[in-house]
């Protein structure tokens, strides 16, 4: 199984929202770094589309298995940083078949994972309801660990 660090993303693991900085720092060239921010392309934008397009076909490609097929939603775009930790527990649900498969481990016990990871509303009234990638993972590994 990969770990943590590694360079890219495995698909034992829960996958964010697409991260796409703007660009390179060349201010300090010392260290490569990616700015964050949003796009700001239009939603009729030929480069926005065509990437949205890649992005669902890339979910559907790693998500779908022999007894499941997905049809993604928040999946395909970034943030408004283009730097998020969190997903949408929609998202989180569909990649549960994927993610279960993968690891041998049950789909009703990696719900419950989700359903354990899936944090309220900020002061129970603002934004929306939300699944930190990062925290899950690490739940997943330990998961894993003691099967």
């Amino acid at each position: 199984m990969a770990s943590f660090g590694q360079q890219g993303y495995s698909l034992d693991y829960f996958q964010p929202r697409p991260a796409n900085g703007l660009g390179e720092n060349t201010v300090n060239t010392q260290y490569k770094l990616i700015l964050s921010g949003a796009t700001n392309l239009s939603a009729d934008n030929r480069k926005l589309v065509e990437s949205v397009r890649a992005a669902k076909a890339e979910v559907v490609r790693e998500n779908s298995t022999a007894a499941y097929r997905v049809n993604p939603a928040d999946a395909v775009t970034s943030s408004g940083s283009g730097l998020d930790p969190d997903i949408s527990p929609r998202y989180a649900a569909l990649q549960v078949h994927r993610v279960a498969a993968r690891n041998h481990l049950s789909v009703a016990e990696v719900r419950r994972l989700v359903d354990r990871h899936t944090e309220g509303r900020t002061l129970g009234f603002m934004g929306d309801l939300r699944v930190n990638v990062l925290a899950l993972d690490i739940a997943l590994r330990e998961l894993v660990a003691k099967h």
